[in-house]
């Protein structure tokens, strides 16, 4: 052009805007300035608009901020609509509403962007706040404006205040308008209220795409798939027109494990329709795969996007963390720095997700300084992921500091500090937390009761806050509320009482699955597994589904009670019910199989190496350790660092222990060595545990004395009664004394530490200590917990206690036992009495070795169990010395292969010979 105007330069920066040059937009300023060509309030706001959208050029935002206050143009009301939205994009609500109370002038499109930064922030209180002073000021709501307000009612999930909202709507003559009866439908969707969304969708005189999709986004909010599928239909046979946002919708309606069959249909239908290069289609298939938990196809679908935004990025990063691929989501965290160059505070946000446990807490320090260095610490959404990310990893100081220097704090803020407490079972600061916010108050919600009862877990815990608390609920109102009702019901459980949690439930008029689950956990919590199964057949009973967690739950009591025919029958249930392919199920089964001692199943029922989670690996290593095949544990190690799975805290504790039970003391060392070296897994109290074991075992006892004093955690009982346990195996008495008052000093109630110690006593012959260990316990009133086999048998568990003679078989159980003593001393045993711990003659010592339940057991599975078949024994206690030696010499005289597990580990007994080659 020969000749250029202000209309050229404005036209010209409009373009690079609206083409999203927003780079050549600076530069293109930066050109104007040098020829000398006057800004208008016009190319201002056009320069603004770019530094906004891009949403990585906040500093050059602040530039052109200053250049604007120094040209005179903040008086220019389109400038500074321009600058409110540009910081309200930044998360810099407060920078924003300063800037608001400053400006001389103001109209309705100034208003509403600064509600719409408040509503971004997730301020929805100071959107209903400045619409009332809007009113006030008499400025007149446009559509927009309504729009926005009746969305923030339904975030609110205030249906009254909606209600209220939409008299002014009827009084100002737009409630025929469509953008507003299609805010109706959206917050009556957000209220639960779909009946009446269908209401006003039905009423509409006029309607267009958006009043369809906002329809099936009421529907799909509320978790109705197949309504929303129906409207879908109904759109695309009246309407004609789908576009990105439809889709987007039903995407996110079926980003679950049991819709998942639609989103893969829907999918088909957007690469037919030519969709699929839609970058926000392509964001909510990412978000669809990311929350069925299905990061493989997520990650094969975004590098076949054709193309990427900030938004796609940011999905796969949040992808990663919310399916624990922490290393993963921190590695494309940093390839997203290499190849878009540009981050928001979502990107560090969900980065720090990522970061959510002590293992990457380095890696969360480094991107709280990355936030800093981008400017963006002090935005609120950040500041409330870095207290999370604290919190979670165990660093309480720090998540304290950051919520202290914050320069706002919300309700967020106060419950990731108040839940984060409670993970770390601090009760009385979390109590202190939630005080200080009413203190400062700021309104609490049911996320927040819900953390506050997660924060108690003892008796003392229970009367001393608890019970305060529940009557603070109920005055509050909260008792209504079924995640606080769940909430109170796994309280009193995890505190003792649940006698109390059962009345609750009982009390409750509508139960929900929710609430199902808290009462079935609440019993396998407190052993009472066969009850737990039960209320699983009422669940089912009463019309209620079961979800991923009540089957979790179901087959973990299955797997305790080793109960195999029920936990198959679950298993049946969960094929059926299609939770197959979830894998916090599948892994539950795993379990279920290892610990009722079907390694075939557990192997049958393993996903592939390429998709096996980190879960799955440490499940299978834990059963083959349990199952005694210690070189298969080790193998399942190497080749899960092959497929390159980190190793974590619970592979190492199920590596150690196979090392222990295997004998494998330089192995166990060598692992214990490498943990933090090698894969920076920091030694916890258990890997310690552990170690003293494996130490213990092999009568390596004074190394096991000198780990304790240099084990980088304090020890605790469990430290104790593993190195007295191997006091007994050793016969060393006087550092059996030693653990023993160690035990009793950390809880003088505490009944092992008389027992391992008096058979520590017994076992070197100190039968005078043993007489005055059982006095000391008779006055303290302190019982021996009673040792007890069962058997399962034609669906029926007969249990069997020490002499047991209630049995209703008893007479043939007996003449069994006979027969089995006759048997295999004709065949070379010989009684082993150091294994019978009273003080009587070797002929009575022999007598009481006979009646321990596990022999009384195995008569039993020998005489109602068909011949030849596997026999499969259960035992609450360590299995004696004695009566191995007797399981393997009947294992080769019957020829039946037994099954023989107590609460370490498996024996199986075939042809003679004991899978733990005798040392365990």
């Amino acid at each position: 052009m020969s000749e250029r105007n202000d209309a050229s330069w404005n036209t010209m920066m409009s373009g690079y805007v609206r083409g999203r040059e927003y780079s050549k937009a600076i530069e293109f300023f930066q050109e104007m300035l040098e020829g000398g060509v006057k800004s208008s309030g016009f190319l201002m706001a056009s320069l603004v608009t770019a530094c906004d959208k891009s949403g990585s050029m906040f500093g050059e935002g602040l530039q052109v901020h200053g250049f604007v206050v120094k040209v005179g143009l903040m008086s220019d009301v389109f400038v500074g609509t321009s600058l409110l939205h540009y910081y309200g994009t930044y998360g810099l609500v407060s920078d924003a509403h300063k800037l608001f109370e400053e400006m001389p002038e103001r109209n309705v499109v100034t208003w509403t962007s600064l509600m719409v930064g408040h509503s971004d922030g997730g301020e929805s209180e100071k959107v209903i706040e400045m619409y009332r002073s809007m009113r006030r000021e008499s400025v007149c709501c446009n559509e927009n404006t309504i729009a926005l307000v009746l969305k923030t009612c339904g975030t609110l999930e205030d249906e009254l205040l909606g209600l209220q909202v939409l008299g002014n709507v009827v009084k100002s003559g737009l409630d025929t308008n469509v953008s507003v009866g299609n805010s109706l439908i959206a917050m009556y969707g957000s209220c639960g209220n779909v009946k009446e969304a269908c209401r006003v969708f039905n009423d509409m005189d006029e309607r267009d795409t958006i009043s369809w999709n906002s329809i099936i986004s009421a529907n799909a909010q509320n978790g109705l798939c197949e309504e929303s599928l129906r409207y879908f239909y109904w759109m695309r046979h009246v309407h004609k027109e789908v576009n990105s946002s439809t889709v987007s919708s039903l995407l996110t309606v079926s980003s679950s494990v049991d819709n998942l069959k639609w989103g893969r249909g829907i999918h088909g239908l957007v690469v037919k329709s030519g969709l699929e290069s839609n970058v926000c289609v392509g964001n909510s298939l990412l978000k669809m795969y990311s929350e069925a938990g299905r990061w493989k196809d997520a990650e094969s679908f975004f590098q076949r996007m054709p193309q990427k935004d900030l938004i796609s990025w940011n999905s796969m990063v949040a992808c990663y963390a919310q399916n624990e691929e922490s290393q993963k989501a921190l590695n494309f965290f940093a390839d997203m720095r290499r190849v878009i160059k540009t981050m928001s505070y979502v990107t560090i946000t969900s980065a720090l997700a990522a970061c959510s446990n002590l293992e990457f807490i380095a890696e969360g320090k480094i991107l709280h300084a990355v936030a800093v260095l981008s400017g963006l610490q002090a935005n609120i959404v950040i500041g409330n992921a870095l207290v999370t990310m604290y919190g979670k990893s165990g660093v309480m100081a720090e998540a304290r500091k950051v919520s202290t220097i914050m320069p706002k704090r919300d309700e967020v803020t106060w419950n990731a500090l108040i839940g984060c407490h409670a993970e770390n079972e601090e009760a009385n600061e979390s109590l202190k937390a939630f005080n200080m916010m009413r203190k400062e108050g700021i309104r609490e919600n049911y996320i927040t009761i819900v953390n506050v009862l997660g924060a108690f877990s003892t008796p003392d815990c229970l009367q001393k806050q608890g019970m305060p608390i529940h009557a603070y609920i109920v005055r509050t109102g909260f008792d209504s509320d079924k995640f606080v009702q769940t909430s109170l019901i796994t309280m009193y459980a995890k505190c003792g009482d649940l006698h109390s949690s059962s009345f609750m439930f009982d009390g409750l008029s509508t139960k929900r699955s929710i609430t199902w689950n808290a009462i079935i956990a609440a019993n396998a919590h407190h052993g009472c597994g066969e009850e737990a199964l039960k209320l699983i057949m009422k669940m089912r009973n009463a019309g209620l589904l079961l979800d991923q967690f009540s089957l979790s739950v179901a087959l973990s009591v299955s797997a305790d009670l080793a109960i195999l025919e029920e936990g198959q029958q679950l298993h049946g249930l969960v094929i059926k019910l299609g939770f197959e392919l979830d894998h916090y199920v599948t892994n539950t089964a795993m379990d279920m199989y290892g610990k009722c001692g079907e390694m075939d199943d557990v192997l049958r029922i393993l996903s592939p190496p390429f998709i096996r989670t980190r879960l799955s690996w440490n499940i299978l290593i834990s059963s083959y350790a349990r199952h005694g095949c210690f070189n298969k544990a080790r193998e399942t190690f190497q080749e899960m660092l092959k497929w390159g799975e980190k190793p974590d805290h619970v592979t190492f504790v199920s590596l150690l222990s196979a090392c222990s039970h295997g004998g494998l003391v330089d192995e166990g060392l060598e692992y214990y060595a490498s943990m933090k070296t090698k894969f920076g897994v920091p030694p916890a109290i258990e890997h310690c545990v552990c170690i003293i074991d494996l130490l213990g075992r092999s009568g390596r006892l004074s190394d096991a004395e000198d780990f304790i004093k240099d084990m980088p955690v304090p020890p605790n009982d469990f430290v104790w009664r593993s190195l007295l346990a191997s006091c007994k195996i050793h016969q060393n008495l006087e550092l059996g004394k030693k653990a023993a008052d160690k035990l009793l000093e950390l809880d003088p109630s505490d009944d092992s530490a008389y027992i391992l110690y008096s058979n520590v006593c017994a076992t070197s012959g100190r039968w005078d200590v043993v007489e005055n260990v059982r006095t000391k316990m008779g006055s303290n009133n302190i019982k021996k917990q009673p040792a007890c086999s069962w058997v399962k048998s034609k669906n029926q568990i007969s249990k069997f206690g020490m002499g047991e003679k209630s049995h209703p078989q008893n007479v043939q159980i007996y003449a069994k036992l006979g027969e089995l003593m006759k048997t295999i001393r004709e065949a070379g045993y010989v009684v082993d009495t150091s294994y019978a711990l009273q003080d009587t003659d070797e002929e009575q010592k022999e007598q009481n070795l006979w009646n321990h339940s596990e022999r009384i057991a195995l008569a039993y599975a020998l005489i109602s169990t068909p011949e030849g078949s596997p026999i499969r024994i259960f035992k609450n206690l360590r299995v004696c010395g004695d009566c191995h030696s007797v399981y393997k010499f009947v294992s080769g005289i019957v020829g039946r292969k037994i099954m023989l597990r107590d609460p370490f580990r498996f024996h199986h007994f075939s042809d003679g010979k004991c899978s733990c080659s005798d040392y365990w």
